[in-house]
């Protein structure tokens, strides 16, 4: 199929490359920790006997598990910031190591608070945890939250989340806002480095009401806002190859959307056995002012049924989200290396990359090539560079190595490498280039994996 946008001339040369922030997030997320450290040191003074040093060590992972919980929130919150200039995949994993470090600091609490105060008490442990539940304020709330908690935890975990469908994970995943503020109130009315401390209390809240104002400006107030303003509807939905379709939609004023070639929305379509659920598709075509397009391979339900959608479906979007943009670029030559449907933002990024540019294009068959009549009427057009990589005929999968990639990008290692694809397809990629003398910080990828 041939493009339905006007194209528009690639800059010349690229624009200064901005530095992600990412340093300093995480440096920032560890010296809030290590602030949390610091509270509990100074408001300790001797620890003596064993029911000390469990207590101790029990408050220590409480009071850093309330921070992770914080922490967990914010990087749900989808804040520009994050997901734009460091990257939604980058931030996806921090999420899910952080929800890792939250459940690990949680069981760590319960194990040791309890043994220490039933070591202190001369109390079993049973009959210590019935009495904390039972006795002591706001146990209830924090016990039921506990309980939301862990249920979330473990949901997510890989070989929960092979078995079950991406709806029950993500609706179950929304509950970790319910178990955070179940939690929350034990936490002041029980920790001992709060109580009667001021100034660590007020920063408390404005800790956890700072991540609350976040979650509802981002993922509900601006939402809601965009939506709005822009009324998105499907426009025409065409087939581009075998299992895969294209999917435009219109609406007002896109431009003030601030989106670009490279990047996503995480789309639902208010249609039949789809408005339930939030999926990240790319931008296969760079952004124009009344229009985008998606395009999709068929692998799920939820890919499957984007094929029926009809004209005039309404459509409800989230974003613009990603760094692989042309703000990653810090080369006038650059290779882009795609994977069976990743190659939907390569081909926005093909037509408005400034420079030279060359494409990679991995494919099982030729009738597997989506969007490749338009690949090469880009390619002719800006006077770039397309390959094709393509199962043998009795398919066999040619390997991508180091000295073939030298092979057919003279001086690879002094471009930028933008790469989308599988998972273990771009982990391979990643290995070979660096193998090339590619430098990491010219290797850009994102992936939607946790």
């Amino acid at each position: 199929m041939t493009t339905v946008y006007e194209r528009r001339a690639a800059p010349a040369v690229a624009p200064p490359a901005r530095r992600s922030p990412a340093g300093a997030v995480l440096a920032l997320l560890w010296a809030g920790a290590a602030a949390v450290i610091a509270l509990w040191w100074a408001d300790t003074g001797s620890v003596v006997g064993t029911a000390g040093w469990l207590t101790g060590a029990g408050r220590i992972a409480g009071l850093l598990c309330g921070y992770a919980c914080a922490v967990l929130v914010g990087l749900m919150a989808r804040v520009p910031v994050l997901e734009r200039r460091v990257g939604s995949d980058r931030v996806a994993r921090w999420h899910a190591m952080a929800g890792r470090y939250t459940v690990c600091l949680l069981l760590a609490h319960l194990a040791l608070i309890l043994s220490g105060y039933a070591a202190q008490d001369g109390a079993s442990l049973w009959h210590e945890t019935v009495t904390v539940v039972l006795d002591y304020p706001e146990m209830l709330k924090a016990t039921a939250g506990t309980v939301v908690l862990l249920a979330v935890g473990v949901t997510s975990a890989r070989a929960v989340r092979r078995r079950t469908g991406h709806e029950f994970w993500y609706y179950v995943h929304l509950l970790t806002y319910a178990a955070v503020f179940l939690t929350f109130g034990h936490q002041l009315a029980l920790g001992n480095d709060f109580n009667g401390n001021t100034a660590a209390t007020a920063a408390w809240y404005a800790l956890y009401l700072g991540v609350a104002a976040l979650v509802l400006w981002f993922r509900i107030l601006a939402p809601v806002r965009l939506n709005l303003r822009h009324r998105l509807r499907v426009e025409s939905v065409h087939q581009e190859a075998r299992g895969v379709w294209s999917v435009v939609v219109h609406g007002r004023e896109l431009d003030r959307l601030g989106a670009r070639a490279g990047q996503f929305f995480r789309w639902r379509f208010l249609a039949p056995g789809l408005r339930w659920t939030s999926t990240p598709y790319s931008l296969s075509a760079p952004p124009r002012p009344d229009r985008m397009r998606i395009t999709v391979k068929a692998l799920g339900d939820h890919s499957t049924a984007v094929a029926l959608l009809r004209p005039g479906t309404r459509v409800w979007a989230e974003g613009p989200y990603g760094s692989l943009t042309a703000e990653r670029q810090t080369s006038p030559r650059t290779l882009l290396i795609g994977g069976g449907v990743g190659i939907t933002p390569l081909r926005a990024l093909f037509e408005t990359l400034p420079g030279e540019v060359t494409l990679l294009y991995r494919a099982r068959t030729v009738e597997d090539l989506a969007l490749g009549g338009e690949l090469e009427a880009v390619a002719r057009w800006r006077g770039a560079k397309v390959h094709y990589l393509l199962n043998g005929p009795e398919g066999q999968r040619p390997r991508i190595t180091a000295e073939s990639l030298r092979a057919a990008v003279p001086d690879l290692a002094g471009h930028d490498v933008y790469l989308c694809g599988p998972h273990g397809f771009a982990r391979e990629l990643y290995e070979e280039l660096r193998a090339a003398g590619v430098p990491d910080r010219r290797i850009h990828h994102e992936s939607f994996e946790l």
